[in-house]
C-alpha cells in the first residue's frame, strides 16, 4: 500500500475530527463548531473497569460436580481456574496462556480435564489443549501444520475420556474426523469428509449424518451412505439446523424453520422420518435450549425478542425457572449442569449491574452467588436501557435497543430532555442480532455524554427467517434503510442532535459504517470502522478455504459470486470503496492484521483511496490481533483512541489517555485530519 505508514502515537488521539469536507470547505475553528448541551456528566467509568480483563468470568461445574472452574487473569493473561465445588477459594491456575489469553473452554465428561482451543494472533487457526486439573499439564491434542485448523466436534459421556476432532489438514475446505484420547493425545482418523460443511455425531462418537451443500444455497442432512434424511431449502439455510441425537441414537433434534417462519425444535425419527414439533413461538425464533445430560432430551427452551425468556417442557423444570426467575430478574442462561441435572450453573445478565454466575441447587431450589464478573461496576451507577420496536419505511418491526446518559431523561419517559449527540452502534454478521442486557459500548458512551442506539435491521437472526432472509440483495441497500429509519426516528423524537449523529461497529457494523459515510455522507458526523470490510469482491475472494461450503447459503446468495462478471458488478455497486469521493465526515479504522474473515486488505483499501483525496482518516493497526481485539491492552489503546475521536466530533467527555498504551501492540499507520492541542503527523497532513 503506498500511502499507509507508521507515525507516533500522540498525533492520533484526537485526529481527523475537525476537517469534516476536506478540502472542499475549510475545517471551522474549534471555537466556531456547535456543541451539544449535554447532562451533567455522571461519576466517570474508567475504560480499564469496561474493557480491561473482567475479575472472573466463563463460570463452570464439572460433570460430577466435584469442581467448578472459571476464567481469569494470571499476571494479567485470562487463563483457567479450578478450585474444589466445597473449597472455590483454594482456586489453582490450571492453563499456561501467557500471551493472547483463553477465551473459552469444556470440561470433559470424565471430569478429569479441561479442553480448549487457542489460535496464534487471532488467525483463527485453533488447536485444540487438554489440561489435567490434578497436575496442570497441558497437551496439543491437535499438533498439526501452520494453516490447519482444528474444531471439537464432539465428547460423550458415554466414552468419558475420547473427543472427536475435525481437522482440514488433508482438504483445506472440510474437516475429517478423528477420535481423539484426551489423556494420550492419540488420535485415529474414524471418516473422511466426502464434502460436508458440518457433521451430527452420536452418543457413541460415531458420525453419522452430515451436512452437504446444494448448488442454491440450502444443504441436505445425509447419512454416511449417501441417503438424505432431510432437505433444508435456501430459505430455511441460516435458520435450521441437527443439534444432536437423542438417547437412543435414532432421532436428531433440530432448530428448524421448515414449514414455519419463526424456528422451532422438532425431533426428526431416523426410522420413520416423523417430525415432532417439541416446541415454538409465533414471536421470535427459538434462541436456546436445556438438554437435560441423562437423557438428552430438551427440557427448557428460550425465546428472545425484547428480551429473554425461557419456558420449561415438563413440570420439573417449569419449578425450577420459577424459582431462577424469582431469585434472579435479570434475563439468565443456564450455561452448565451436572451430569446428573442436580446442580446449574446459571449467568444472570443485567442492564444495571454487573453480570454475575450463581449456583443453583435442584434439590433444594436454593440460587447461590458463585462470582461477579466486573465487580468493580458496583462504584458506578449504569444507565438503563432501552427495548424499543421501530418501524422501517416498508412496515418491518425494528427490535431496537436505546441506551441514554444518566441524568439526561428526569422525567423517565424515554426522551432526553435536550437532543444529545448519539452513536448509532451497529452489530456484526449481519446474521447476527443485538440484545437487552449489560452492553459494554452503550454504557461506554452513554457514560462520556451519548445516546447509544443499536438497531437489529433486516438480515439479523431471532426474528424468523423472512427476516434473516431480507439481507438478499439488500446489503448498502434496505438493510441500510432500516438504519437510516432508525436515526431520522431519534432525531425526531428529541432523542438525537440531527448534525452530531457518529455511527460505528465491527465487521458488518464496519462495512455499515462505510456504507452510511459513502452513500448517506450527510447523516453522519463521523465514523468508526473496526475491521470492517469496504470491497466486497475482495471481501468474498479472501474468505478462508474452509468457508467456501458455506458460501453459496450466505454470501453468495446475499451478493453474488465474484467469479461472475454480472455478480461483480452489484458487488462493486454496493462496496463503499466505489463512493469514496462522496466521503465528508472524518473516519477511525481500526484493524487485525491476522484478520482472516476481513483481512487487512479491506482497511487499506479505504485508507489509501481517502489518503490520495487528502480526506480525514485514522488508520489504527493491531499485528497480534484478528477479527476483533481480545487482548485488553490493544482494546484499551483502541478505545482510548475512538474516545479521542468521538470526543473531536461529537464534544462528550473523554478519560485522560494516561497509560492506555501500555503493553499494547497498536500501530498508527496513517493519521490525516484536525487535531486539537496535539502536533500534527508530518507525514499525514
Amino acid at each position: 500500500m503506498k500511502r499507509i505508514f507508521l507515525i507516533t502515537l500522540s498525533a492520533v488521539l484526537l485526529a481527523a475530527c475537525g476537517d469534516r469536507s476536506a478540502d472542499v470547505t475549510p475545517a471551522p475553528n474549534a471555537d466556531e463548531q456547535k456543541t451539544a448541551t449535554l447532562a451533567a456528566p455522571p461519576k466517570q467509568i474508567p475504560r480499564e473497569v469496561i474493557f480491561g480483563n473482567p475479575d472472573r468470568t466463563f463460570a463452570r461445574i464439572s460433570p460430577d460436580g466435584a469442581h467448578l472452574s472459571w476464567l481469569a487473569p494470571d499476571n494479567g493473561i485470562m487463563n483457567v481456574w479450578v478450585a474444589p465445588a466445597d473449597d472455590p477459594e483454594s482456586a489453582t491456575v490450571i492453563t499456561q496462556d501467557d500471551y493472547r489469553g483463553i477465551r473459552n473452554y469444556f470440561w470433559a465428561p470424565n471430569s478429569e480435564f479441561i479442553y480448549y482451543l487457542q489460535d496464534e494472533g487471532g488467525n483463527e487457526n485453533f488447536h485444540v489443549y487438554s489440561a489435567n486439573i490434578a497436575n496442570g499439564e497441558v497437551i496439543d491434542l491437535t499438533p498439526v501444520a501452520d494453516g490447519v485448523r482444528a474444531q471439537i466436534q464432539a465428547v460423550s459421556a458415554d466414552h468419558p475420556d475420547q473427543l472427536v476432532v475435525g481437522l482440514n489438514e488433508r482438504d483445506s475446505q472440510v474437516f475429517d474426523l478423528y477420535l481423539v484420547n484426551g489423556k494420550t493425545g492419540e488420535r485415529e482418523l474414524i471418516q473422511e469428509n466426502p464434502g460436508f460443511m458440518a457433521w451430527v455425531v452420536d452418543h457413541d462418537l460415531v458420525p453419522r449424518l452430515g451436512q452437504a451443500p446444494t448448488p442454491d444455497g440450502g444443504a441436505n442432512l445425509v447419512d454416511m451412505e449417501g441417503n438424505v434424511v432431510a432437505e433444508i431449502p435456501t430459505s430455511d439455510f441460516l435458520n435450521t439446523a441437527a443439534i444432536g441425537f437423542n438417547a437412543s441414537n435414532d432421532a436428531i433434534y433440530m432448530i428448524d424453520s421448515r414449514e414455519r417462519d419463526k424456528a422451532a425444535i422438532t425431533s426428526l425419527s431416523l426410522d420413520s422420518g416423523e417430525i415432532t414439533v417439541l416446541a415454538e413461538s409465533d414471536l421470535a425464533d427459538v434462541s436456546g435450549i436445556l438438554v437435560d445430560a441423562r437423557t438428552h432430551e430438551p427440557i427448557a427452551y428460550a425465546v428472545n425478542y425484547l428480551k429473554s425468556s425461557w419456558s420449561a417442557l415438563n413440570d420439573d423444570t417449569s419449578a425450577d425457572l420459577e424459582a431462577l426467575t424469582t431469585a434472579l430478574p435479570g434475563s439468565i442462561q443456564i450455561v452448565s449442569t451436572t451430569q446428573d441435572m442436580s446442580k446449574w450453573i446459571v449467568h444472570e445478565d443485567s442492564t444495571s449491574k454487573s453480570g454475575a454466575y450463581f449456583i443453583y441447587d435442584r434439590d433444594s431450589q436454593s440460587v447461590t452467588k458463585m462470582l461477579d464478573q466486573r465487580p468493580a461496576l458496583a462504584d458506578y451507577t449504569l444507565a438503563p436501557m432501552q427495548a424499543l420496536e421501530l418501524e422501517s419505511r416498508d412496515g418491518l418491526t425494528l427490535v431496537s435497543y436505546l441506551t441514554l446518559p444518566l441524568g439526561s431523561d428526569a422525567d423517565g419517559d424515554g426522551i432526553p430532555e435536550e437532543a444529545l449527540p448519539m452513536v448509532l452502534w451497529v452489530h456484526g454478521g449481519p446474521w447476527a442480532r443485538d440484545d437487552y442486557g449489560y452492553n459494554s459500548v452503550h454504557q461506554w458512551l452513554a457514560n462520556r455524554g451519548y445516546a447509544v442506539l443499536s438497531v437489529n435491521y433486516r438480515g439479523s437472526t431471532g426474528f424468523g427467517k423472512a427476516f434473516t432472509r431480507g439481507s438478499v440483495g439488500e446489503w448498502a441497500g434496505k438493510m441500510h434503510d432500516d438504519l437510516i429509519d432508525a436515526v431520522d426516528w431519534a432525531i425526531s423524537s428529541g432523542i438525537a442532535i440531527e448534525e452530531q449523529v457518529a455511527i460505528g461497529g465491527g465487521s458488518y457494523g464496519g462495512y455499515a459504517t462505510l456504507v452510511g459515510l459513502t452513500f448517506t455522507p450527510d447523516t453522519f458526523a463521523c465514523g468508526v470502522d473496526i475491521v470492517g470490510p469496504s470491497n466486497l469482491i475482495t471481501l468474498l475472494e479472501s474468505f478462508p478455504d474452509y468457508w467456501q461450503p458455506f458460501l453459496e447459503g450466505t454470501f453468495y446468495l446475499d451478493l453474488g459470486n465474484p467469479a461472475n462478471e454480472e455478480d461483480r458488478e452489484f458487488m462493486t455497486s454496493r462496496s463503499p470503496i466505489s463512493r469514496v469521493d462522496q466521503i465528508s465526515a472524518p473516519l477511525l479504522v481500526g484493524q487485525g492484521e491476522n484478520d482472516p474473515r476481513v483481512t487487512k486488505i479491506e482497511s487499506d483499501q479505504i485508507v489509501e483511496s481517502m489518503a490520495e483525496r487528502e480526506l480525514p482518516v485514522t488508520y489504527v493497526n493491531f499485528p497480534d490481533e484478528g477479527h476483533g481485539f481480545a487482548r485488553p491492552e490493544n482494546r484499551l489503546a483502541f478505545f482510548a483512541v475512538m474516545e479521542g475521536f468521538l470526543e473531536g466530533c461529537l464534544g462528550g467527555t473523554s478519560e485522560p489517555v494516561n497509560d492506555a498504551f501500555e503493553g499494547s501492540s497498536i500501530e498508527i499507520l496513517y493519521g490525516r485530519g484536525y487535531i486539537e492541542n496535539l502536533p500534527q503527523a508530518e507525514d499525514g497532513g
